[in-house]
């Protein structure tokens, strides 16, 4: 066992032996006074022997870390249905008192000096250099919406390939790590190719399907309920243990070519995401540029891989995930925006310098843990017997910070070895679209590697960061201030810079050379026409506007989407989508929000009468909405009532708004059936309802829209009986 060179009784017990430290600091201690008065440095000799003690008990503690043999404190709450679908590593207990807190702390930080002794013995693998990725996927139903259906789908594929998201209508399939050379690149696409199709087959046999997209457009909020999440104690946990640290709701507000301020009461709406991730295994040695290089090409990658730019009907960034992903799981309250504090969504904060301990350090100063595990594994005891530790706390830490470019410790065949986990780029639009841009990046990343370029002297962090942003919003629009300065649009950069570099990369790894040809010519085409998943999404959105209801236009996304991905064609060869292709049926207009309308004009109490008649004039509406500052509903004013007012000789200059409107106003909310709407309307003998929420002003809905549909339901019907 190590001993403490020169330490105070050493070969005595450790216990006695961290008293007899403990009992030098007391008195280096009484020595340096009172540390709150005088927190400079100096010379002191009492400041020498200070940091002499404090790295003796460091150096005591990594010879005898906490035990992890004793039994929990508590038997952790399981739920059967889920533990088959949370990887080993990821297993959590639901609940997490002060002690169990401290006891998983205690082997986090174990966990870490394990991990130091690891780089420091050269235990890492350093040979092949091996790719891998994750596929998520959504479940949707015969009428496009989410279908809670991803533990059915687990119990049909009885695959370990498969794993569960966040959300019970989401799923995600892990593809096996592949050598980086010759045919490595097509084999992964053939696999993921492969895992989809069986997910297809098996969702088909639940009457559902799969679709590769970044945001579903046809989810809604009503679908983002506790009851949608995979019943996993790790899920569970998570969602209290953030919901207890920020102290109130979730509240996100995304600003982009619309706007969207929303308000939830669950981690719930990070599962509106869905992403293709791709990891690169890296050495030690050279997992401090590697990385470095990997947040310099992020906001290229974001740019021309971008297939997320609406949410809830509203369009916002080109890859909005970026945005939604770092409010869904920001745990800091109100106050904390006010001082420098990070999100646990985040780019980063600086270059990694020297080592990836840097990154998990970061990590576990910055942010509280969330959730525990058993405390099952001595990490130091595996390492004297010649054993790989998995690191099981840390591991499991990290994975409740979400940086974009994330660090990852994994063990294969009993060697550990370090990857960079990419998570930038969205799900679809293709398998091809997704394997083109993970070609991209692994090329880019080996060549500038391979060139042993420091980047960080070429470009300041922050503006790194501030290009990945950028991508973000506007996509393959983007401009960026790039290495030495200079100013490249995103498909200049794209096209001049990073499609040679990773050719150049590709084949100095011997990957097939009609693999380097097929995969970045994606890239090329998409980038020279412009036509990415995002820019398909937005041009088919847009060419549907004055043809369908925000739900049939959703519909008609994703059934194109669907349809087109079981193509093979890549984003860029696509048509765009077509009304006719989402059938058109009763589910389309199930709830008010699949319809309702959301563009509205209103007035407040103190305006005059003279503007409530003009609106209805220029606008051709007959019912307007009466709303306070906050857009709180106050009342409602109809054709009717100003006919009457002005009919009684009534002055639109002089007389108020709160004169003629009614009050007591009948509402419904935004996840009203139908049905209950019309038979409200009915039993009130009104012609508009409006909708609110917590009540705000919303939508409204009129006697006019409820026609619409059925025209359009009636319509549908006659044809499906033309014989």
């Amino acid at each position: 066992m190590p001993r403490l060179s020169g330490a105070k009784g050493a070969g005595r017990p450790p216990g006695d032996q961290l008293a007899d430290l403990a009992r030098d600091a007391a008195q280096v201690s009484g020595r340096m006074g009172d540390p709150a008065v005088s927190e400079k440095p100096t010379d002191k000799p009492s400041d020498k022997v200070a940091e002499k003690l404090l790295d003796k008990v460091i150096e005591r503690a990594n010879d005898h870390p906490p035990r992890r043999d004793r039994p929990p404190s508590r038997p952790p709450a399981i739920d059967k249905p889920a533990d088959k679908a949370t990887r080993a590593h990821k297993d959590v207990s639901s609940t997490q008192d002060e002690q169990k807190r401290r006891e998983f702390m205690h082997a986090m930080l174990g966990d870490l000096r394990a991990l130091d002794r690891m780089l420091r013995e050269g235990r890492f693998e350093t040979g092949p250099r091996r790719i891998g990725a994750e596929q998520e996927m959504f479940l949707i139903d015969r009428n496009w919406a989410p279908a809670r259906a991803s533990l059915q789908m687990l119990d049909k594929l009885a695959d370990p390939h498969y794993t569960t998201e966040l959300g019970q209508f989401q799923l995600e399939a892990n593809a096996d790590p592949q050598l980086f050379s010759g045919d490595g690149l097509s084999k992964m696409e053939h696999q993921l190719e492969a895992l989809v199709g069986k997910a297809r087959a098996a969702a088909a046999e639940l009457g559902i399907a799969p679709v590769l997209m970044g945001i579903l457009p046809t989810m809604r909020k009503s679908d983002l309920g506790l009851d949608s999440m995979v019943p996993s104690p790790r899920y569970l946990a998570l969602n209290k243990a953030m919901a207890d640290l920020r102290g109130g709701a979730f509240e996100f507000s995304i600003n982009g070519t619309e706007e969207l301020i929303v308000e939830h009461d669950s981690v719930m709406l990070e599962a509106c995401n869905a992403s293709f991730q791709v990891h690169l295994q890296v050495t030690p040695a050279e997992f401090p540029r590697m990385y470095n290089i990997a947040q310099v090409l992020a906001a290229p990658m974001v740019s021309i891989a971008a297939n997320s730019p609406l949410l809830f009907g509203r369009r916002l960034w080109a890859e909005t995930r970026i945005a939604l992903f770092r409010q869904a799981v920001d745990t800091r309250s109100h106050t904390h925006h006010l001082r420098e504090s990070e999100a646990r969504v985040s780019f980063g904060t600086r270059w990694v310098r020297s080592s990836v301990l840097e990154i998990y350090q970061e990590d576990i100063a910055r942010f509280r843990t969330l959730v525990g595990t058993d405390l099952d594994e001595d990490p130091m005891a595996k390492l004297a017997r010649g054993e790989t530790p998995l690191l099981k706390a840390l591991r499991l830490h990290n994975g409740t910070i979400y940086r974009w470019n994330r660090a990852c410790y994994g063990v294969m065949d009993g060697k550990p070895h370090l990857r960079i986990e990419n998570r930038v780029m969205p799900a679809g639009p293709s398998i091809l679209d997704e394997v083109a841009n993970g070609a991209l990046w692994f090329g880019a990343m080996a060549e500038l590697g391979a060139r042993e370029e420091d980047v960080t002297g070429r470009i300041d962090f922050e503006q790194a960061g501030a290009n990945f942003y950028t991508a973000a919003r506007e996509g393959l629009g983007a401009h960026f201030t790039w290495l030495d300065g200079e100013d490249l649009s995103a498909a200049h950069l794209v096209l001049d810079r990073l499609l040679p570099l990773a050719e150049a990369g590709l084949r100095r790894h011997g990957i097939d050379e009609g693999d380097i040809t097929r995969y970045l010519s994606v890239i090329e085409h998409r980038a020279r026409t412009a036509r990415t998943g995002s820019r398909w999404l937005l041009s088919s959105w847009t060419a549907l506007k004055d043809k369908a209801t925000p739900g049939e236009r959703s519909n008609a996304l994703v059934a194109a989407t669907v349809q087109r991905q079981q193509s093979g064609r890549p984003v860029a060869e696509w048509e765009r989508a077509q009304l006719q292709e989402a059938e058109v049926g009763r589910a389309n207009y199930q709830q008010v929000d699949q319809y309702m309308a959301t563009d509205l004009f209103t007035v407040q109490a103190c305006d005059p009468v003279e503007m409530i008649v003009n609106l209805m004039s220029w606008q051709r509406i007959r019912h307007v909405p009466v709303e306070d500052n906050d857009h709180h509903l106050v009342g409602l004013v109809t054709y009717r009532a100003v006919l009457r007012f002005l009919a009684n000789g009534g002055s639109l200059h002089d007389t108020p708004v709160s004169a003629i409107m009614k009050s007591d106003v009948v509402t419904i909310g935004v996840d009203t059936r139908t049905v209950d709407a019309i038979r409200m309307m009915r039993k009130h003998r009104v012609g508009c309802l409006p909708v609110t929420q917590d009540g705000h002003l919303i939508g409204i809905l009129t006697e006019e829209d409820l026609m619409n549909v059925a025209s359009k339901l009636l319509e549908h019907e006659l044809d499906d009986a033309k014989p």
